[in-house]
């Protein structure tokens, strides 16, 4: 299930990472932990680690604080924490069945323009009468979604649920180009609905 809920603030509002953690708890609560938290930067994913450790009620590991490969061991054995990563964990992770039973995605993973690099790129671009954002950064973008989103369902028989908590989904005219990059899925924007697909999980 693919949840996107309403009254998210944009990802520049100084709130955003409080807001995001605001929403993403009472689906930790209902999935209980089980979940990986991705991030598009270190300084966004330590904010939110500030936040949750002392309002998550399941164990909390934080990319950073131990080797990726340990974090992950730990994440298995646990079976009920919430692991807050962020590139390398977007792909080439499998964690099968329940102890992944959710995905929480910060925001759409679109490159930052500021980077010297990639400013060049969009430099050169931009020079040959190219339209970076919509030729370079959404196409990147939308793989890097799509990688995250695969975390979540590595085996036929996996199920979770899919919090995606950025507003430009809808807001932006290229939302569009990211809704139809997600996999079929059931798409609600109410936390009852997510609450209920876990209870019947349970049964």
């Amino acid at each position: 299930m693919f949840y996107h809920p309403r009254g998210l603030p944009h990802p520049s509002d100084r709130e955003f990472t409080k807001k995001c953690v605001d929403f993403a708890l009472p689906v930790l609560q209902a999935s209980q932990g089980r979940a990986f938290f991705l991030f598009t930067s270190y300084r966004n994913l330590n904010q939110a680690a500030e936040i949750l450790k002392t309002r998550l009620d399941y164990p909390l590991l934080v990319q950073g604080s131990r080797p990726k490969s340990v974090l992950l061991e730990q994440f298995k054995q646990a079976g009920n924490a919430v692991l807050l990563g962020t590139s390398s964990f977007w792909e080439g992770v499998d964690v099968r069945g329940n102890t992944l039973s959710c995905v929480i995605i910060y925001k759409l993973p679109i490159s930052s323009p500021h980077d010297p690099v990639m400013k060049a790129r969009l430099h050169a671009m931009e020079k040959q009468g190219k339209n970076p954002f919509f030729e370079y950064q959404i196409p990147r973008a939308v793989i890097a979604l799509r990688q995250g989103i695969g975390r979540l369902i590595r085996d036929i028989n996996d199920r979770g649920i899919l919090l995606l908590c950025d507003p430009r989904l809808l807001k932006r005219s290229y939302g569009q180009i990211f809704l139809d990059s997600v996999p079929p899925m059931k798409r609600t924007r109410d936390i009852e609905d997510v609450k209920k697909f876990f209870r019947n999980q349970e049964l």
